[in-house]
């Protein structure tokens, strides 16, 4: 072999090295490309699914204060009235009380958002590039 067949086969590779390495940083920002899409648009339909909630949740609010006015009032004709008020307010608070801790508990079991999406994408890549250097 000549010494000048060995040269090309070097810059030869060398090249292939840096279109991998140009190749390798393009696919990593796309992958962060990607990652950003799918989070943010996970981030607005959450959001626009809370600010519905959040109105059903005021609703319900305000049609719960009715509700209670008059669990108070149809006690009152058994009990004193501040006796009627502070019974339902005992049993407001320990309902308060179970909903936060169930509610607690699922948030815990929920985990963080994470772009299941890209982070398979990016094990097929890692993959496919580790299958491609030991071939």
């Amino acid at each position: 072999m000549s010494q000048h067949e060995s040269g090309r086969d070097s810059a030869s590779t060398s090249e292939l090295i840096s279109r991998l390495s140009d190749e390798l940083k393009t696919l990593v920002r796309d992958e962060m490309r990607l990652a950003q899409i799918e989070v943010g648009s996970k981030a607005k339909r959450a959001g626009v699914g809370a600010g519905i909630i959040g109105a059903g949740g005021l609703l319900a609010l305000y049609g719960l204060g009715v509700l209670i006015a008059a669990a108070v009032l149809a006690l009152a004709l058994v009990v004193d009235a501040w006796l009627a008020a502070l019974i339902v307010a005992v049993v407001i608070l320990v309902i308060a009380g179970i909903a936060a801790l169930l509610g607690k508990k699922r948030v815990q079991e929920a985990g963080a958002p994470v772009p299941q999406a890209t982070v398979e994408s990016v094990k097929a890549d890692v993959d496919a590039v580790r299958h491609a250097r030991d071939h």
